[in-house]
């Protein structure tokens, strides 16, 4: 039932050997839970960023995600044309607006994140046992504060 998550046999990893390995396998973990079928992932993101951040311009939805304005321009047009964000004047500034999720945005985002968290609720139970939940629940807490870091 459990398998080795590190290549390296060695019982005392140095940090760098534990930043390698962990990369790698939380790399894997998103691979396929982005893998599920739905929105392409670019739309998903800017769907995610709307929901929890609120509002906020193509120039600051670009710059979060590291895009040209230009393509986060196509990308927020796509999810306008299909309902899931609408367009807002900024009161302070007539040439500025603000993209926010619209509900049928919010149903799309809840439904992707139950499926993707049905597929690993799943893999959770098929392959590890109590005591390996038990302990990756415990490493839940390391891998926040080193997100957090």
């Amino acid at each position: 039932m459990s398998t080795t998550l590190c290549r390296v046999p060695d019982r005392d990893p140095t940090s760098p050997v534990l930043a390698h390995e962990l990369r790698e396998v939380l790399g894997r973990v998103v691979r396929r839970l982005r893998a599920e079928p739905g929105p392409p992932v670019g739309r998903v993101v800017v769907l995610s960023r709307l929901d929890r951040e609120g509002p906020a311009s193509i120039s600051d939805l670009a710059a979060g995600e590291h895009m040209r304005p230009q393509s986060m321009a196509q990308t927020v047009h796509e999810l306008e044309t299909k309902g899931l964000v609408s367009r807002r004047a900024d009161p302070s500034d007539g040439r500025r607006a603000f993209i926010e999720l619209t509900a049928a945005g919010g149903k799309l985002l809840q439904a992707r994140r139950a499926q993707r968290e049905s597929w690993l609720t799943e893999a959770l139970e098929r392959e590890l046992d109590a005591g390996e939940r038990a302990l990756l629940h415990e490493a839940l807490a390391l891998l926040s504060r080193i997100a957090d870091a």
